[in-house]
Order: C-alpha cells, then sequence, then structure tokens
C-alpha cells in the first residue's frame, strides 16, 4: 500500500507541472480554444467517447504522448506484464484527472470559485461538484493501482 500512496504522490507531482505548462499553453482558453490546431466540435463517436468534448489536434498528439512517456520505464526495463499495464493505466488514468482539476485550481482565469459547469462548458456532464470523467477516472485509476499491487495467494 506504501507503494501505491508513493506512485500517487509522484503522479501528482507530474500533473502539477504539465498543469502549469498548460495554463501557459493556453491561458484562461482551456480546451485549446485559442490554440492554432485543428477542431472537431461535434461528432457522435464524441458523445460516446470523448465526454462531448471537442477533438483537437492539440490533445491527438498530447494524449497518446503521455501514454507513451507512461510506458516508457517498463521499454526502458524490456519488462512488460498485466500488473504492470493496470499500473501504468492508472497512473495515466489518475495524472489526467490530477491535471486537469490542478490546471482550473491553479489557473488565474479560474480558481475554486469558478469550478462549476458555468464556467467550464467543454466540461459538459457534471455530478456534484465535479465533471463526471473525474469521478470515473479517478476511481478506474485507484482500482487499478490497487489491482496492480495486490498480492495472489499463489505469489511470494
Amino acid at each position: 500500500m506504501k507503494r501505491a500512496i508513493w506512485l500517487i504522490i509522484y503522479i501528482a507531482i507530474l500533473a502539477l507541472f504539465f498543469a502549469e505548462v498548460e495554463i501557459q499553453i493556453e491561458g484562461a482558453a482551456g480546451w485549446a480554444a485559442n490554440l492554432p490546431t485543428w477542431r472537431v466540435e461535434h461528432h457522435w463517436l464524441l458523445d460516446i467517447f470523448w465526454g462531448s468534448r471537442p477533438m483537437t489536434g492539440y490533445h491527438a498528439w498530447v494524449f497518446p504522448f503521455m501514454l507513451l512517456v507512461f510506458h516508457l520505464p517498463a521499454v526502458m526495463l524490456n519488462t512488460w506484464h498485466w500488473r504492470l499495464e493496470a499500473r501504468i493505466l492508472g497512473a495515466v488514468a489518475l495524472f489526467w484527472i490530477i491535471e486537469d482539476a490542478l490546471w482550473f485550481l491553479l489557473n488565474p482565469a479560474y480558481g475554486l470559485g469558478k469550478f462549476s459547469p458555468e464556467f467550464i462548458p467543454w466540461h459538459k456532464h457534471w455530478f456534484g461538484f465535479m465533471p463526471t470523467d473525474y469521478w470515473t477516472f479517478t476511481i478506474v485509476g485507484i482500482a487499478l493501482i490497487v489491482f496492480s499491487y495486490w498480492r495472489s495467494p499463489n505469489r511470494r
């Protein structure tokens, strides 16, 4: 359990740094609204897989880039197994949620006072005080990380 907690702390540090980079890139215009990139505003697949948010060239490249970055240790160590993949995918899920939340909290144009649907139109679905993606990816991310550290009775 201690290893999982240290992993989550490290993920939060990575998310903090990336949130600050994105704040410098995007400013107050979230979801790459003012970036010189292509956008697909409406498509039925976006409703299913993307939370009804637009797909942008920025996101089409940054999401797989970060997925590859999180897989780098496995490639460098030339090792792979299902538990490691679960840990990596769980880490990526938590990274994006923490990063997104920090983007709002640390962005001078937002802060905690503007963390609501009326100020954040690209998060279209909310449950309680957070976008539904936050709930889903946090639960899935933590479950994958816990599973990845879980020892089966047959293993030492």
